[in-house]
């Protein structure tokens, strides 16, 4: 829950200040996607780009 927390208020901010996350979330809205709905999008969108992120920093080596 507090994972889930954390996604949210950071994607809260992130739809105020980041241009590709913003027009994401009001392009769902568009397709009338509710509120809620369209937040957690953005909130898994986040994720994904966190573990690309963290993917592409450990240089491909697999942890033992």
């Amino acid at each position: 829950a507090e994972i889930r927390q954390v996604l949210y208020m950071a994607s809260m901010s992130a739809m105020r200040h980041e241009p590709r996350l913003r027009d994401f979330y009001q392009s769902l809205r568009a397709r009338g996607k509710e509120g809620k709905v369209a937040i957690v999008a953005v909130m898994r969108k986040m994720l994904v780009i966190l573990n690309a992120r963290m993917r592409d920093a450990q240089g491909g080596s697999i942890p033992a």
